[in-house]
């Protein structure tokens, strides 16, 4: 069979709802954007409580950093393949609505005298659960809905959103502990969520044909079968399986640096509290900077290109912050701010990149396995941060991720598999595959390969 056959693109059903995309995409982001202040708010004023119940225990705070991160690396799959066969805008209506039936639930808790250090661990699971069932749901989402050439733009100003998020919400939080009890923060949370809630019920996301739902207990080998899709997807796909290996690889090492920030303020540059406030606020300016420009510019016609440049910032900047002597704390806040203007232009284009690659049918579990794949080894680097922060201090952390992100961000260019990830050839010829051995009903459809990454 011809190339050209084999290669065919999927059919764009919803094309022609398209045009008037502007008004419901940005009712539903702007109702998110307004529930996420009131999720970032609430979840600072929890890990301020953790902390004082604790008497600030790092054991806690890292048992509850682990259930934050559980649901997205092990459950996201599941996730995935489970949105992939449901509506896209009943799972953000159900997962927001969870969300906000437990944060109410922990309201009366502490209104009554009853919270406990496990309710906090449930809470900030279950929160991370919804996000993850959310978060991919929109994703799949804002592909049907947004045309292929404004989702740069589109994920430019979801960087900025998490910019300002990342500068308002501790003084927001703050400000709320000083003003409110726990259970009247936990009440705003819940107000905001019906921001995100409310304008699902009145605006129309379009929908591919979804996979047929099974009634009975084949619904278990169907969904571990939609789930090593996910990854037989990415394993196939050879250039977008290499990107994936570098995520996973920077994450591991960069995310323990931003973890110890706290020791590196304290013990390297001699600061306190408004100094650490500082580190964040620069890291959140750099985002917002990075993701209007982005939203302005829209990268180089040639996505990857722009993620690659923005590992190239990101290591330069990494590599300032450790190579920083104790009396600069200001290079110091000047190295984070390019860190953040660098974030946008590594994830934005390459998400764009996936949401008009990947055809809309199987892009829940798609996008699930990339999180999985890119979060996986996160947990490993927490486990040695701090052995190795002690032998030769925290600036190793920011000069390791540094060296890594300049060398991918230079070496990557010289990949063909990698350069040619948005040429589509290779995600329609796995997604023509993948719909294929999938477009039969439940009870005739063959297995897939075994063997996966």
């Amino acid at each position: 069979m011809s190339d050209q056959t084999t290669t065919t693109d999927v059919p764009d059903v919803n094309a022609g709802r398209r045009q008037g995309w502007a008004a419901p995409f940005f009712t539903i982001w702007t109702g998110q954007a307004f529930s996420l202040v009131g999720s970032q708010v609430g979840g600072f004023a929890l890990v301020w409580w953790l902390t004082q119940a604790s008497g600030g225990s790092a054991t806690v705070l890292a048992a509850a950093s682990l259930a934050a991160m559980l649901p997205s690396v092990i459950l996201g799959p599941i996730a995935g393949a489970l949105i992939d066969r449901w509506s896209r805008r009943r799972v953000m209506i159900i997962g927001d609505s969870l969300v906000a039936a437990f944060s109410a639930w922990l309201g009366i808790m502490a209104w009554t005298g009853r919270l406990e250090i496990w309710h906090i661990y449930l809470i900030v699971f279950v929160r991370a659960l919804g996000g993850t069932f959310h978060f991919t749901a929109m994703q799949a989402a804002t592909s049907l809905m947004v045309p292929e050439g404004q989702l740069a733009r589109i994920s430019g100003m979801n960087q900025t959103l998490r910019g300002v998020l990342d500068i308002v919400s501790p003084p927001l939080g703050a400000l709320a502990m000083s003003l409110l009890p726990l259970h009247a923060i936990m009440g705003v949370d819940v107000a905001t969520a019906a921001f995100a809630v409310v304008p699902l019920f009145f605006v129309a996301i379009p929908e591919p044909e979804r996979l047929p739902t099974a009634k009975d207990a084949r619904i278990v080998r169907d969904i571990a079968r939609d789930i090593r899709e996910g990854f037989l997807y990415i394993w196939r796909w050879q250039g977008l399986f290499i990107v994936l290996l570098v995520a996973s690889l920077l994450n591991a090492l960069i995310n323990p640096a931003f973890s110890l920030m706290p020791i590196l303020v304290r013990e390297h540059f001699g600061g306190g509290p408004i100094e650490l406030g500082w580190t964040q606020s620069a890291w959140g300016i750099g985002l917002i900077a990075g993701g209007l420009l982005l939203s302005v510019w829209g990268g180089f016609k040639h996505r990857i290109l722009t993620s690659l440049l923005g590992l190239v910032l990101a290591g330069l900047s990494f590599l300032a912050v450790g190579i920083t002597p104790t009396g600069a704390f200001n290079a110091a806040l000047a190295g984070l701010l390019m860190a953040g203007v660098s974030n946008p232009f590594i994830n934005g284009p390459f998400f764009a990149i996936l949401q008009a690659a990947v055809a809309p049918k199987i892009q829940g579990r798609v996008f699930t396995a990339v999180n999985s794949l890119a979060g996986l080894t996160a947990p490993l680097g927490m486990v040695i941060a701090g052995p190795l922060a002690d032998a030769f201090g925290v600036q190793v952390w920011f000069l390791i991720g540094g060296v890594v992100s300049l060398a991918m961000g230079l070496g990557l260019r010289f990949i063909p598999s990698v350069m040619h990830l948005e040429d589509h050839s290779a995600a329609r010829q796995t997604s023509s595959d993948l719909l294929d051995e999938g477009s039969h009903p439940v009870e005739e459809q063959a297995p897939l390969l075994e063997s996966h990454s």
